[in-house]
Order: C-alpha cells, then sequence, then structure tokens
C-alpha cells in the first residue's frame, strides 16, 4: 500500500442493531415511492428526521421520529401554478424552499420558509423576472455554512444574472448582471460558481484549456464584493499546464478561495499531477503550485508496476475538505462507465439496433493533503472495486463522514442485494484503517450512500432503494 506521508483536519422494523463493528443500525418501513420524481433527506429538526418528496403534481414533506417511525406526512401549499423547486436550505429550527413559478406571464422567484411541522412560517418572492420569451434554466449555489444561497442563469450565453438571498434576515441581500471579459462565454467557459459566507459571489472561468492552445490556458476568476459593490477581476496563468479536473470551494476561516485540482501535459487524457491554488479576493497576487504524480503513486493507482510513468486516466475530484490552517485535502475517486451492445465485447455506439447497456465502474479513492503553500503533506490511496450495470452508478461510490479528528468513508463493497458496507477511517497523519460495518444479507435494503445525511458528528442516514420502495437507514457510531 502505497503512502507518502499526508494532514486531515477533521433486524425487524423500527428495531436497533449492533452492526459488524459495534455501532447501532436503525431502520424504518418500506415506503412506496409510487411515482415520485425525485426525494431529498432535509435534515433532523427537534428529533425528527424530515423527507421531502417531488411526486410530480405536488410537494410532500413526511416525518420521522427517532426510531425512524413515519408518524405524519403533508402536502405543502405553495402557488396554484405547479411551482418547480430549486433547492432547500435549513437552519436548526426549520427548513426554506427555494423555487420559481409562472404567474400570468411573469417569472417568479420566490422562497418559503417551514418549521419542523412543515407549516409555512414565512414567504417572499425574491425577485419577479417579468416577461421573459423562455424559462431560464436556474442554477442554485449554498454557502458554507447554508445561510446565503446563490441564484444564477445565463441570458444570451454572455451575460449571468445573479441573486444572492439570506436565508437568516430572510431577503433579497443584492442582484447583479455580470458579463465576463475578453469575449468570454459563460456556456464555453464557465466552470464553477461559489458564494461565501458573506454573500460575496466568485465565479470562476477557464480559457484555452485544449491542448493545441495550452500556453494560453488559465482562471479568469470575477469576485463581486457585495458590500463595496465592487467587481474584481483576476487571470491566473496555468503555467502551460492543462486542467484534467478541478474543484473551487471558499476557505471561510482563511477568507480565501482555494481550488484543487488535476493537470495534464500536451493531452487532456491523462493527468499527470496535482495542484493546488490560493486567492485572496481582497488583496493582489495569488499562490499556485504544481506537483508531479511519482512512479511509485502511479504504480500503486495502476495495481502495478509501471515501466514509465504516463499518469493517471479515468479520475475525477469528489470533494475538497479545508484545513484550519489554510490547507486543503482532495479527495479524488477512479470512475469510468462504457456503453456497450449486449452480447458485444467492446465498446461500440448507438446505432438504433439491438440493446445497449451501460456499465459502471468506481474504484479506488486518493486523498491528497496539500499545506497552505501547497507543498505535499500526504497523500493515500483507499482501494475499493465497485462495478454495476444500467443504474446510473447509485449504489456505487461513498459517502464523506467528517468530524474534527477523523474522516470515515463509507460505501457498498459490492453492488448487489446483498454484500457487505465498509468504512475507511482516515486520520490527519495519513493514517487509514479499514472497516466492515454490516452485512446486508436478509435485511432487503440497497444504499445509496451518494445521497446519505449527515445529522451530526455520531449519526448519519442513508437512503435504501430497493424495488421502488424507499428505506431511511440511520448510522450511529
Amino acid at each position: 500500500m502505497y503512502m507518502n506521508k499526508l494532514f486531515f483536519l477533521g433486524l425487524a422494523w423500527f428495531g436497533a442493531w449492533q452492526v459488524l463493528s459495534g455501532q447501532e443500525l436503525i431502520m424504518s418501513e418500506e415506503i412506496p415511492l409510487r411515482g415520485d420524481v425525485s426525494y431529498e433527506l432535509l435534515g433532523e429538526f427537534k428529533g425528527r428526521l424530515l423527507l421531502f418528496r417531488d411526486q410530480v403534481n405536488k410537494y410532500e414533506v413526511q416525518g420521522f421520529d427517532q426510531s425512524l417511525r413515519s408518524t405524519w406526512s403533508k402536502v405543502l401549499n405553495l402557488e396554484k401554478r405547479t411551482p418547480k423547486v430549486l433547492g432547500t436550505t435549513f437552519t436548526k429550527s426549520d427548513f426554506t424552499l427555494i423555487y420559481h413559478y409562472r404567474e400570468q406571464t411573469n417569472t417568479i422567484l420566490k422562497a418559503a420558509k417551514f418549521d419542523p411541522g412543515a407549516n409555512m412560517i414565512d414567504s417572499i418572492s425574491i425577485k419577479n423576472l417579468g416577461f421573459l420569451f423562455y424559462t431560464p434554466e436556474f442554477e442554485m449555489v449554498l454557502s458554507e455554512d447554508r445561510s446565503k444561497v446563490l441564484i444564477y442563469y445565463v441570458e444570451r450565453q454572455s451575460l449571468l444574472h445573479a441573486f444572492v438571498f439570506d436565508n437568516t434576515s430572510f431577503k433579497l441581500l443584492w442582484e447583479k448582471s455580470i458579463a465576463p471579459g475578453g469575449g468570454g462565454f459563460f456556456t464555453e467557459d464557465f466552470r464553477q460558481a461559489v458564494v461565501d459566507n458573506e454573500g460575496n459571489l466568485y465565479l470562476i472561468l477557464e480559457s484555452n484549456r485544449f491542448s493545441a492552445r495550452k500556453d494560453g490556458h488559465n482562471y479568469q476568476v470575477l469576485a463581486y464584493m457585495s458590500e463595496e459593490g465592487r467587481l474584481v477581476q483576476t487571470t491566473i496563468p496555468l503555467e502551460g499546464k492543462l486542467t484534467y479536473d478541478v474543484r473551487f470551494a471558499f476557505d471561510n476561516l482563511n477568507f480565501r478561495l482555494v481550488a484543487a485540482g488535476l493537470y495534464a501535459e500536451k493531452v487532456n487524457d491523462r493527468a499527470v499531477g496535482y495542484f493546488m491554488l490560493l486567492l485572496n479576493p481582497q488583496a493582489e497576487g495569488y499562490n499556485l503550485r504544481f506537483e508531479p504524480f511519482d512512479d511509485v503513486f502511479v504504480s500503486s493507482l495502476a495495481g502495478k508496476e509501471v515501466e514509465k510513468n504516463r499518469g493517471v486516466s479515468e479520475i475525477v475530484i469528489r470533494e475538497l475538505v479545508l484545513r484550519r490552517d489554510g490547507g486543503v485535502l482532495m479527495i479524488a475517486e477512479r470512475a469510468k462507465e462504457f456503453e456497450r451492445r449486449l452480447g458485444a465485447p467492446n465498446r461500440v455506439s448507438f446505432d438504433g439496433m439491438g440493446r445497449f447497456i451501460t456499465d459502471y465502474y468506481l474504484d479506488d479513492i486518493v486523498a491528497i493533503s496539500m499545506h497552505p503553500d501547497g507543498r505535499t503533506h500526504w497523500k493515500v490511496l483507499l482501494p475499493k472495486k465497485q462495478y454495476s450495470q444500467d443504474d446510473g452508478g447509485v449504489y456505487s461510490s461513498f459517502f464523506l463522514f467528517k468530524t474534527p479528528s477523523t474522516l470515515r468513508f463509507l460505501f457498498n463493497d459490492d453492488i448487489k442485494p446483498e454484500n457487505t458496507v465498509s468504512a475507511y477511517l482516515l486520520n490527519g497523519n495519513g493514517r487509514f484503517e479499514r472497516q466492515s460495518l454490516l452485512n446486508t444479507e436478509k435485511l432487503e435494503i440497497r444504499l445509496r450512500f451518494r445521497d446519505a445525511l449527515q445529522l451530526s458528528g455520531t449519526s448519519v442516514v442513508v437512503p435504501s432503494e430497493r424495488r421502488s420502495r424507499l428505506r431511511l437507514v440511520k448510522f450511529i457510531f
């Protein structure tokens, strides 16, 4: 097992069981999904766990007690015209829906706040956009503390309309229309939008990211500082490197924009190293550092000793964990999918003939911890192998359970009805151990760890979906 040195920060229904490593497990009874479009765990409020359900022509909230007994459900009374919910946010005592709807010829953005019993306690029209020839493709982003809600959409590819709503004061903080400099386009160059806990906006655009123009590859960061009403643009050249994958986040403790990513050279089909970027939007300059993958690490990912280090393919960044000292832990995963015609051994393109299936492979987890100056602290490989067909990979990957001293990666060992649930425990020095948590034999559950919700420093709820029936499963560590 490769480890270079690396930190990290920080059964009967309604019954409880002791899982394999000594933790407690609680399960709800089955919930028929019927015609549900989607569902989302809202959180735990005054001992009640709330489940939000989109049921095509209505929105419903279902409440569960601490034993995960379903105790009530309520259809939410929003507008008569069918609204479209963009997302949810919550505090310790309530939750808020952000949605839009049409009233006559106008498009209206709105927020509605509900108490733990799903009773509406406040609502506000965030913005009446007036008459539009089209329905905007709204996007919604939350700040780290979930108090600020960024809603934006792009008009004519080159104009972004942004609104930041404060869920604490329950009012619109500001709105602004932003055009990228240098003739850029949000549709082609846009990488990510970030909002900090104060309500400031950061738009990241990526220019010249193709191999033929790699010398000009750069990031443009458009920072809108809301208190001053000032737009600051910073151009960051990538020093002849190409972005393979990158993730941005805002470090509210140290007040700076942080990026960690994987880079390529010559062609953008293999990552040959990783990098870290730090930018203080209120100061000049930035810190950018690149680190190449060494031979030992590449061999560890390949599962064999490689004669020539050509880097790593089919790897994606899943999450950034910010360190209190200003460093960052980048978490990536090996992931690939193949579409093939049934009975054909190789990947093919759809030609309208025969049945096609999609294979999903989600394998090893890679964790790389970097100091505030970008130097590598440690990096580790957490082995796993997951394979499934035609399920969108929803039962694969992992959930990251966070405490101040330890990260716990929860995942299914095998993607099949009966399997073992395992966990990796990773501490701040890069040391880890693997645990078996649960054998799902005879429990009739298929856990979707990607959609789990951490309730506290000791508990997490994971939805289980099997044969169009939902169960909620709580792990207590």
